[in-house]
């Protein structure tokens, strides 16, 4: 990397850190590229250079968050004997690691916010692809290793996908350890359901 490049790079770093810290304390709506300009020094031009929007910069911090996640279950997982046990540790470090994220409640805004490009848009598709295929790869694991039955596995990805944002929406207020709980109490739902075997 020369020295241009390298110059480039701290920048585009010190913008990302800058608007992370903004975003956190004032959320994602009320963050603009003028407090962004401001906190750094950078102008809104050399801004866009790095980044081509508010939510490009935006999916650049999800990004990265995305990869500290799969850094720490890639440190948790061989702890885990069964695939139940890494559902199950799957859970907790949604609690540990999603919902108490510093950018939570700037990701829900983000989500929720109704306009956005067609190219957000498509990295969106494929973040939540991303999850569904992890979602089926561990299932799989699962039904391969006889754990589980053999089941249309697109839809229990699906539906795992679809209990984690639902918890995340209604744990937010809940203190760490309910949270936990909860989660994983959701997950033996997910996995042995309510019902009383018949008579």
């Amino acid at each position: 990397m020369n020295k241009k490049q390298l110059q480039s790079e701290q920048t585009k770093r010190r913008v990302a850190d800058a608007a992370r810290a903004l975003f956190v304390n004032k959320g994602y709506k009320a963050t603009s590229i003028e407090d962004i300009s401001e906190a750094t020094g950078s102008s809104k031009g050399n801004i866009y250079y790095h980044f081509k929007s508010k939510e490009g910069l935006f999916l650049y911090l999800l990004d990265e968050w995305e990869q500290e996640w799969e850094v720490k279950w890639q440190e948790n997982v061989s702890h885990y004997k069964t695939v139940t046990d890494k559902l199950y540790g799957f859970a907790k470090q949604m609690v540990l690691d999603d919902l108490n994220h510093p950018l939570s409640k700037a990701a829900s805004e983000f989500f929720n916010h109704d306009e956005k490009p067609g190219d957000v848009e498509e990295r969106i598709i494929e973040m939540v692809q991303g999850h569904l295929k992890f979602n089926q790869d561990l299932l799989q694991q699962g039904i391969d290793n006889g754990e589980f039955k053999a089941e249309n596995i697109e839809c229990l990805a699906i539906i795992l996908e679809s209990l984690v944002i639902g918890l995340s929406h209604m744990s937010r207020q809940l203190k760490l350890q309910n949270a936990i709980q909860l989660y994983q109490q959701a997950i033996k739902i997910y996995l042995y359901g309510i019902a009383n075997p018949p008579h």
